[in-house]
């Protein structure tokens, strides 16, 4: 089936429940499609850890891929 005749069976299912939650469901589902930021599902962790990582780089506080590898292998 292609994408317009999803929409369009999509559209019927709709129109035909009288059940409230699915429509909000639906309407829950739209909105966090248009407001969905992958930063918002990290945990405060991850989100600390990335902005520490982002000022090390700011400061300079690198190492390269070789120097790095050398260390490890």
């Amino acid at each position: 089936m292609n994408i317009q005749a999803e929409k369009i069976e999509l559209v019927k299912m709709l129109l035909d429940t009288e059940n409230p939650r699915i429509i909000e469901s639906i309407k829950k589902i739209f909105k966090k499609e248009k407001t969905s930021d992958f930063w918002d599902d990290l945990s405060i962790e991850q989100r600390n850890e990335i902005e520490r990582a982002s000022l090390e780089i700011k400061n300079g506080e690198v190492t390269d891929y070789d120097t790095f590898m050398q260390k490890h292998r």
